[in-house]
Order: structure tokens, then sequence, then C-alpha cells
């Protein structure tokens, strides 16, 4: 369940150019900014790059979208 909260209009004017880059709405574009800027302040030495490699694969080991490494095969 979502809770109402004020704004900045400038962040929800900025997020709404994302969203739409993004495919997100406004609210998940701005629950995204949250989550990265929650994992940056928890991992400051790790890019953005790095941090976005990490949800990504975090995420498809979630969803199952796996395969077993096998060492030599790409």
């Amino acid at each position: 369940m979502g809770t109402a909260i004020n704004l900045n209009t400038s962040l929800i004017n900025e997020a709404r150019i994302h969203s739409k880059a993004c495919h997100r709405s406004i609210p998940k574009q701005i629950e995204h900014w949250a989550r990265i800027g929650c994992v940056v302040e928890d991992n400051p030495d790790l890019s953005y790059a790095q941090i976005k490699d990490i949800l990504l694969g975090l995420h498809d080991h979630a969803t199952k979208n796996v395969k077993e490494y096998k060492r030599g095969m790409l």
C-alpha cells in the first residue's frame, strides 16, 4: 500500500522525463532512484554500472532466468 508524500516539482518533472524513456511510471522511477541511492550509500566504491549489473543479476536469479555455468563455455 502506498503512502502520499510531497515532492519537489522539479524532481517530479525530472522523473517524468526519465520514466518515459525507461517505460516506468513516475512513482516507479522515483522508487528506482531511491533503490539505487540506498545501494550507493551502502557500497560507495561501486560504480553505477556495477550496481546496475548486480541488480539485474539479482532479478534474473529471483525470476529463475539463469543457466548453469560450465567452465570454458560462454
